[in-house]
């Protein structure tokens, strides 16, 4: 990997160049950190004003799973290093470029294709590695997709094979959900819309996040780091409130972390992963990894002497990173509630009376009633308390529409 040996100053020959394709939430936070080591930063996004636009030296705005396009940008910036932040790229784009020296990606190429793709990824895990998983079918069709339930078994979760935040995904109880379920995998997909994954579901007692950074050591090797397990709560596949660290049978720590690296050392390169496991008694099962910092990981703002972001930036960087625990902390989700352009929030005065709360509001241009538009942290001595004042904050900021 061509990573840069030292840091330049922006908007200058001796800059160091980084480019986020998506430029979101978690986007905006690793912009900021990397801004505040004098890196170079340019944010794109498939809209314009997103958040991470809105903090980063240059914007554009392109369709990027349009490979011609996303190629066009990258040699016309000629960064130093490409971070995907999102699922939907089109990675054979990227690793087109990897091969011709024309880019690093982060963590590499490689990485960023396989797991845009839940088959890849899960073929990965289970039939490469050996790692424990859920059972798994995958459907091209309505058709397949019946006999692949019939044939796992229910209850069953279907998701598609590309989606992001859990859009399109469902747990289905019998055969006569199955069509509604096909339909709300194929609504929910961002690239291709008629490929999904069934999976038997596992009777966890909980699930995890646990971030996995591959990062410079104090010699200078490539080594592994974890931070403390994330415990969330999940709703339709999506994020709501997230609690660091979250307590774990050492057993089942153990296992977490020889999966997490091992999935990891695979992908290669460097960076923060984002590594999602279900975990009952000391049975640990591999669900999903994102090369990236993960929206559960939001939390870390506030639980960590390094969040989540930082560490993303100093890994990618070749910088060494802190992962320890400052405080047990959570996060709990603010959402738009309002289908509207250019919402507003009141309350957070209010929020922020709440002992040891901060808040973050994101700046997204637009509003969906279930769009993430803000985050409230906590600290807290212990996880139990921090949950209940995030969540008792997050529910006092109101987004109201202009001039509402």
């Amino acid at each position: 990997m061509n990573i840069p040996t030292r840091l330049g100053t922006p908007l200058s020959p001796s800059a160091v160049k980084v480019m986020l394709l998506g430029s979101g939430e978690l986007g905006k936070e690793v912009i900021i950190a990397l801004q505040r080591l004098g890196v170079e930063v340019i944010a794109v996004d498939r809209y314009p004003n997103a958040p991470g636009h809105q903090v980063a030296h240059r914007a554009h705005v392109i369709n990027m799973t349009d490979g011609a396009a996303l190629t066009a940008l990258i040699e016309q910036e000629k960064p130093d290093l490409v971070v995907p932040e999102i699922e939907a790229i089109a990675t054979p784009a990227l690793m087109e470029l990897e091969k011709a020296g024309k880019a690093t990606v982060i963590p590499t190429a490689r990485a960023a294709w396989l797991t845009m793709n839940r088959e890849g990824i899960r073929r990965l895990a289970a039939e490469e590695l050996g790692l424990p998983t859920s059972p798994y079918r995958f459907a091209d069709s309505l058709a397949e997709l019946q006999a692949a339930c019939a044939e796992i078994g229910f209850p069953c979760v279907i998701k598609p094979v590309m989606s992001s935040s859990g859009k399109g995904q469902s747990k289905i109880d019998s055969a006569g959900e199955v069509e509604a379920a096909w339909n709300y995998a194929a609504a929910g997909s961002r690239v291709n819309a008629g490929r999904v994954i069934v999976e038997g579901f596992i009777d966890f007692d909980y699930e995890i996040t646990q971030l996995t950074v591959r990062a410079r050591s104090a010699n200078g090797e490539t080594d592994t780091f974890f931070c403390d397990p994330i415990g969330h709560v999940q709703v339709d596949g999506d994020y709501v409130e997230s609690w660091q660290p979250h307590p774990m049978h050492p057993a089942a720590l153990a296992k977490s972390r020889d999966i997490a690296r091992k999935v990891t050392e695979n992908l290669g390169g460097l960076g923060l992963f984002g590594v999602e496991l279900f975990v009952k008694d000391e049975m640990v099962w591999f669900s999903e990894v994102s090369p990236r910092p993960h929206d559960t990981g939001m939390v870390t703002m506030a639980s960590q002497w390094q969040s989540e972001f930082e560490v993303h930036a100093k890994a990618i960087l070749g910088l060494p990173v802190n992962v320890a625990l400052k405080s047990p902390a959570a996060s709990a989700v603010i959402y738009g509630q309002h289908e509207a352009k250019a919402i507003a929030f009141e309350g957070v005065a209010d929020a922020l009376t709440v002992p040891g709360v901060d808040i973050r509001l994101f700046g997204k241009p637009e509003s969906f009633k279930k769009r993430r538009m803000g985050v409230a942290l906590a600290v807290a001595d212990d996880v139990e308390t921090a949950r209940k004042r995030a969540k008792e904050a997050a529910a006092k900021v109101r987004p109201v529409t202009h001039g509402g």
